[in-house]
């Protein structure tokens, strides 16, 4: 399982990734999961990698829901530390039996955790992670995507605000979400805590609190708009 910081602003709510046509979201999102696992570790690319990320439409115009995507388990980190055996432990708010060096700190593509990816460096705020789902993995709707990940337009009425788990739990919310209430969004859950501002391209990596009035990014509120990646093979 992986998370990405794309350029230096990030893709935004635009996965595309050079992918065109219906469905191009999704599958841009997939191309950068194997990206980024070929340059951790070198043959990994070739694995079917797929983005934890829900669709109201795929190339057949079909719902997708992140859950479906990614196999049934079990499934491991970088460095071979178990996320979550099968799909009911995966879907707690943190996963169950999680090895316990990640379980509240989900980590990148090189095994490391998000909060403190340097450890001679203080902790960055980079919780924030696209999900476009509710708790259960599927669909939380369809202003949660981002035009199913094909845009990077800041808060409008069209585009929406994208859905966000959370890699470390940031209690209340972290983003200027809502408060406690269906799904666990009071900021500790991993595929659903809150909506980003926004979905144009954006970092913040400084403990901070809320997003700040009139931010529109999906980063604002602490991050940079990462993505989950899961291999459907060990």
């Amino acid at each position: 399982m992986q998370e990405l910081s794309g350029s230096q602003q990030g893709f935004g709510g635009d996965l595309r990734f050079g992918e065109e046509g219906p469905g191009a979201g999704l599958r841009g999102a997939d191309k950068i999961c194997a990206a980024i696992a070929e340059k951790s570790m070198p043959g990994a690319g070739s694995k079917p990698w797929r983005a934890f990320l829900s669709a109201s439409a795929d190339e057949n115009g079909e719902q997708v829901d992140a859950i479906d995507r990614v196999g049934d388990g079990p499934w491991y980190d970088r460095l071979g530390r178990l996320v979550a055996a099968g799909k009911d432990d995966l879907l707690a708010e943190r996963p169950v039996g999680a090895d316990s060096a990640i379980q509240d700190d989900l980590p990148n593509e090189d095994g490391v955790p998000n909060h403190q990816p340097d450890p001679l460096q203080d902790p960055v705020d980079n919780h924030d992670t696209l999900t476009g789902s509710g708790a259960d993995g599927r669909l939380e709707s369809a202003s949660s995507t981002c035009l199913d990940w094909t845009s990077a337009v800041g808060e409008s009425d069209v585009d929406g605000k994208p859905m966000l788990g959370h890699s470390w739990p940031r209690g209340g919310g972290g983003g200027g979400g809502p408060g406690p209430g269906p799904g666990d969004m009071d900021g500790t859950h991993w595929i659903q805590s809150h909506t980003a501002s926004g979905c144009a391209p954006g970092v913040s990596l400084i403990e901070m609190g809320p997003s700040p009035p009139g931010a529109n990014t999906v980063g604002a509120g602490g991050g940079y708009g990462g993505i989950y990646c899961f291999s459907r093979v060990p």
